[in-house]
C-alpha cells in the first residue's frame, strides 16, 4: 500500500503544498508542488477564504492519506504568528472534515529528517530534496520547497500504513524504514572506507 502524504507550509500570503507518494524503502516521488497565494490587500475573511479554497482543491485532486503541517512556534513578529496558525487551523479542518489523519512537525524536526541537522539553511535543504527526489531544480518559491520537505518528514518519521521495504518484507512505518536505510547506508560507507 503506498503512503502519500500532502505538506502544508502555512502561509497567509503564500501558502506552499507539496504531495509526495511514498515508493520503497526510502524512496518518495513527488506529485505535486506549488503555493496558494491570497492579497494582502484582502481582509482576513477573504483571504482565508482563497487560502481554504486552493487546500481544499489539493485534498480533493490528490486524496493524500496524511495531511503533513508545519506547527507554528513563537517569533517576535506576532502578526505572522498570527496569520501562519489560522492557516493551519484550516488546513487541519480541511483534513478533518474529510477524516484525514494530520501529523504536525517543527522546522526542526524537518531539518533533521530531511539533511541530518536540526540547524540547516534552507538552501541545505533545498540541495537535499534535489537529491533525494532526483530533481532537476527544488521546487519554488521556498514555501513549496518547505511544503514537500515537510511532506518528506512525516514519510520517514511519521507512522503510516503497511509499506514493503526493498526486499518486499512488509514495514508497519515509515520509521522502520527510514532506521534500515540508515543502516544500509552506514553498511555501505564502511564497507567501502574498509577496501582502501
Amino acid at each position: 500500500m503506498t503512503l502519500r502524504v500532502l505538506g502544508v507550509d502555512p502561509g497567509l500570503t503564500r501558502c506552499g503544498y507539496g504531495v509526495l507518494d511514498a515508493g520503497r524503502g526510502r524512496s518518495a516521488s513527488l506529485v505535486d508542488v506549488g503555493v496558494v497565494r491570497s492579497s494582502p490587500e484582502e481582509g482576513i475573511d477573504q483571504r482565508l477564504l482563497v487560502i481554504s479554497r486552493g487546500l481544499e482543491e489539493k485534498i480533493e485532486e490528490h486524496a493524500p492519506d496524511v495531511v503533513a503541517i508545519e506547527r507554528v512556534f513563537s517569533q517576535n513578529n506576532t502578526s505572522t504568528v498570527m496569520g501562519t496558525a489560522q492557516v493551519s487551523g484550516v488546513a487541519i479542518l480541511l483534513a478533518a472534515q474529510r477524516g484525514i489523519r494530520i501529523a504536525m512537525h517543527t522546522p526542526s524536526e524537518v531539518k533533521a529528517a530531511v539533511t541530518g541537522s536540526g540547524r540547516a539553511d534552507k538552501k541545505q535543504i533545498q540541495t537535499m530534496l534535489v537529491k533525494l527526489l532526483h530533481l532537476e531544480a527544488p521546487p519554488k518559491p521556498a514555501d513549496a520547497a518547505d511544503a514537500v520537505a515537510i511532506a518528506l518528514t512525516q514519510l520517514w518519521r511519521g507512522p503510516g500504513p503497511v509499506r514493503l521495504d526493498a526486499s518486499g518484507r512488509a514495514r508497519t512505518s515509515a520509521q522502520s524504514v527510514w532506521a534500515e536505510a540508515e543502516r544500509s547506508a552506514r553498511r555501505a560507507r564502511e564497507s567501502s572506507t574498509s577496501r582502501f
